[in-house]
């Protein structure tokens, strides 16, 4: 070997020497892969992965990254470096963009990431450099998790006791007030004027009896004689005591709509008197039998009856 190419190969050698601690950025690389200045290739003109524009890192990858991984494993994470650093390099540099709504370009953050090496080739250093925006952090801040909302409990619901059964209305039911002929006429009479002052009176406590009533639905008047006389004659009698009576219910309070009248004469007699003599005798005997029954059909209090008058 002549001495001209001895010394161009101990030139080579020299230089790959002197390389091997000079990144392709032109960083000074410790043997224990620090620098005391990193140093930045071109952030778009230099890189020569993805047509120059760089890419969108695996964030998960860039968070598992440790110092004394080898290439192998860095490459696993983040893929392999974007800039032409020569051969066997001890720095690989990153063009890297993250998703930042609201910061950078179109919402974009774009930085420069450098690994580099110790002597055996061991990820020792990590460095970044903000592009865009200048002042950017990097890697950007991760949002914090939104607080879930809060779970809202629903108060429990209280279900009411269902309400007792409304109580069923009373059924209507059919009372009698007797009172006797004799107590409310003069004999033979049937006429308003000739209504005695007791049998007013009797009338008068009966119209406040049926109006202490909570629902009357019918009421009927019914006027009887004793079995003397005449049928049409007794028939015609009782009739106009009945209609008599209706009316001065009427006239106190008593639904005159609910009023019905009717005269049944001798039929209906409570009391015979068979045998019995002389005639005067006779009429006193058959008393019970001369009368005016007023049937309430209603709903009303427990309340003690009208007591019946004699004849």
């Amino acid at each position: 070997m002549t001495y001209g190419k001895f010394a161009a190969a101990a030139a080579a050698v020299f230089a790959a020497v002197v390389l091997a601690g000079c990144a392709g950025s032109g960083t000074v690389i410790k043997d224990d892969g620090t620098t005391d200045e990193p140093k930045w290739h071109k952030p778009y003109d230099d890189v020569i992965f993805n047509k120059h524009l760089g890419t969108f890192p695996n964030l998960q990858g860039l968070k598992e990254i440790r110092s004394g991984m080898t290439k192998d494993q860095l490459y696993e994470l983040i893929g392999r470096p974007q800039y032409q650093d020569g051969w066997r390099p001890r720095e690989w540099n990153y063009l890297f963009h993250f998703n930042t709504p609201g910061v950078g370009t179109d919402g974009v953050t774009t930085c420069q990431y450098m690994v580099l090496f110790d002597k055996d080739m061991r990820a020792r250093s990590f460095y970044w450099n903000p592009v865009d925006p200048k002042d950017a952090a990097c890697p950007p801040r991760e949002p914090k998790p939104k607080k879930p909302a809060p779970v809202v409990v629903p108060a429990p619901v209280v279900v009411p006791p269902p309400a007792p059964a409304p109580k069923p209305a009373p059924a209507p039911v059919m009372k009698s007030f007797t009172i006797g002929a004799d107590a409310l006429f003069n004999f033979d009479k049937s006429d308003p004027q000739n209504m005695k002052p007791k049998g007013r009176e009797e009338l008068v406590k009966l119209a406040e009896e049926l109006k202490r009533f909570t629902r009357i639905d019918a009421v009927r008047v019914r006027g009887y004689t004793d079995r003397l006389g005449s049928v049409p004659y007794n028939l015609g009698l009782s009739q106009r005591r009945a209609d008599t009576v209706k009316e001065f219910l009427a006239e106190h309070g008593v639904p005159r709509e609910k009023i019905a009248a009717i005269g049944l004469g001798k039929s209906e007699q409570v009391k015979a008197c068979t045998g019995v003599r002389p005639q005067q005798a006779l009429r006193d005997c058959l008393l019970p039998n001369r009368r005016v029954v007023v049937d309430v059909l209603g709903v009303a209090p427990q309340v003690e009856a009208t007591p019946a008058a004699s004849k």
